[in-house]
């Protein structure tokens, strides 16, 4: 029965090309944006090699001072990170590495521009990077402040001209370092992995930042299992109530919570309260949800609407059948497989047109060392919502025929 509806589907497709096209330019145009949204998405907060243990790991990247007239907000400061953040029960391993900020090389007469990371060596072992080349920061080279780096493959193509570094001395930000390792490129929209240089926090040219509560830091924290995270969440927060503010009378409370990557994508909402940023999550999902109901809502509308019409101008033909007897589903089952086969093509043709915008979106340099990509979870949530498209889509039309009068549509009546 299904090959059946399927072969006549085809033939019914190609017979009214006209109606074909707009549908599949509405589902393909309105996949092709959904799926675009969603690799996005997915680049930024999805799984990732490098970070292997990201459904358990939490993150400081903000900290707000705030009191009755006063509010300060930034990336939070090392004296805050290691005073109050180490030693958490529940925590298997923390690291406190630096925001990274854009340096300079002069290499030959070039000035070489370069995104420079100050880190311990917990990082390294949180994190797992891709070695091209060598080894990470160990305990050593962060006790001992010793000068070397880690670059990625990029910065090994621009210093080094793509030959072997490891041993050789690198120039940053006016202090020279000796390469031990070289990594995979990792993309700008993985916060926490993403840099050119890598160095030992300790090799900072003064030691000021140790006094700051606010500053230029973040704190990753890998918890020893998934029940663990809410304890460090509150544990941290309790911590926090004791933190000596540098001016109470203008500062009257500390806020920096851990929060998982989604979560703290989710807090920097127009919405969110930066004096209580908690999980904002249900309402970054709620915010998307709308946003994609109503972006699908104006196609699907249309396409009822030309689906009706394809109805009304098959008028007689239903008539015909429904005069020989057959039954409202089946004409109503036709349907539905005509219109998922429908949204399915063009689903197909959303993702084939996706591939190419995405792929010109990484090749702009608007990310750096971005390599977008439609992996199976997209694609596979993709031909659901395609497949939910058509269904919706159908059931009015589907309803509408299967009340057709055979009389009156045989003489081309709607009713």
């Amino acid at each position: 029965m299904i090959r059946h509806y399927l072969v006549l589907a085809s033939k019914v497709l190609l017979r009214r090309k006209f109606f074909t096209f707009i549908s599949l330019f509405g589902i393909s145009f309105t996949l092709l944006v959904l799926t675009i949204v969603a690799a996005l998405f997915d680049h930024a907060l999805g799984p990732a090699a490098e970070e292997p243990y990201q459904d358990r790991t939490l993150y400081i990247e903000r900290a707000v001072m705030h009191g009755p007239q006063s509010m300060s907000s930034s990336s939070a400061g090392f004296k805050l990170l290691d005073k109050y953040a180490r030693n958490l029960p529940g925590v298997e391993r923390l690291s406190i590495y630096e925001s990274p900020r854009t340096v300079h090389s002069y290499i030959d007469g070039r000035k070489v521009s370069s995104r420079l990371k100050r880190t311990d060596d917990e990082y390294w072992r949180i994190l797992d990077f891709t070695f091209l080349e060598g080894s990470g920061l160990s305990t050593a080279d962060v006790a001992e402040a010793r000068f070397v780096a880690v670059i990625n493959a990029a910065t090994r193509q621009r210093v080094f001209g793509g030959q072997p570094a490891v041993g050789r001395s690198l120039e940053a930000d006016g202090q020279r370092f000796r390469v031990v390792g070289v990594v995979k490129d990792v993309s700008e929209m993985r916060n926490a992995p993403f840099a050119d240089i890598w160095v030992p926090y300790t090799t900072a040219k003064t030691d000021a930042y140790k006094r700051e509560l606010l500053g230029d830091w973040n704190a990753m924290a890998l918890a020893k299992d998934h029940e663990a995270m809410a304890t460090i969440h509150e544990e941290f927060n309790s911590r926090l109530l004791r933190v000596e503010l540098p001016d109470p009378k203008q500062y009257q409370a500390m806020v920096a919570p851990f929060e998982t990557r989604l979560g703290s994508f989710a807090r920097v909402m127009p919405t969110a309260d930066r004096r209580d940023p908690e999980s904002q999550i249900w309402k970054l999902v709620g915010l998307l949800a709308s946003l994609g109901l109503l972006f699908v809502l104006v196609p699907t509308v249309n396409l009822v609407n030309i689906n009706i019409s394809r109805i009304m101008e098959r008028a007689p033909e239903i008539g015909v059948r429904k005069a020989f007897g057959a039954p409202a589903r089946t004409l109503v089952g036709q349907f539905l497989v005509e219109n998922v086969l429908l949204t399915l093509i063009g689903g197909v043709l959303g993702f084939v047109l996706s591939i190419f915008v995405l792929r010109a979106i990484a090749q702009s340099g608007l990310f750096s060392y971005a390599h977008f990509s439609i992996n199976l979870r997209v694609f596979a949530y993709g031909m659901v919502l395609a497949a939910l498209f058509g269904l919706v889509s159908g059931v009015y039309p589907a309803w509408r025929m299967s009340r057709l009068n055979p009389v009156q549509a045989l003489s081309g009546g709607s009713r």
